[in-house]
């Protein structure tokens, strides 16, 4: 995954993120999810586990976006945990190499299938996990606190899964 070109904007580059990126993610994580932003404690343990594949985008030498995947090697199962774009470099096809690229790690890893949670009042992003071939298969009402807003369960399974 490492070094690869992301999107159509120029000087756009993929790679694994690193514990020296959490700066980066962070200031990405609250300005993108201001009311229910993870902390930093949590996305540092989220970087360093073994059992997650987490990517940065990079335009120039700033983080543009990020995205992570839980994913133990050999489970059937895995899950979207998070893809952030910043606002400037949205719809130019980030969001879509992130969750190419994360879909690719979670076969890699032994995958059958991938899950993820998406904001009810986030269209765009639920349309961008059904171009991938995700379906809802439940709700949880209010599940993203403080406000309230139900979380989309989505799910893919792999064709030769």
């Amino acid at each position: 995954m490492t070094g690869a070109d992301a999107g159509r904007g120029a000087g756009i580059r993929l790679r694994d993120a690193e514990f020296a990126d959490l700066d980066a993610i962070m200031a990405l994580e609250t300005a993108t999810f201001p009311t229910d932003a993870w902390s930093r404690d949590m996305m540092a343990a989220e970087l360093a586990s073994p059992h997650t594949a987490y990517l940065v985008v990079e335009s120039g030498e700033e983080v543009v976006a990020y995205a992570g995947l839980s994913a133990p090697a050999g489970a059937e199962q895995a899950d979207i945990q998070t893809i952030a774009v910043d606002g400037t470099h949205r719809r130019l096809g980030i969001g879509t190499v992130l969750v190419e690229q994360l879909l690719g790690a979670a076969r890699a890893r032994g995958a059958a299938e991938v899950f993820l949670e998406v904001r009810a009042d986030n269209p765009g992003a639920e349309a961008l996990y059904v171009r991938h071939g995700f379906a809802r298969i439940a709700v949880r009402p209010r599940y993203y606190q403080p406000d309230g807003v139900d979380a989309i369960v989505m799910r893919k399974v792999f064709a030769d899964g």
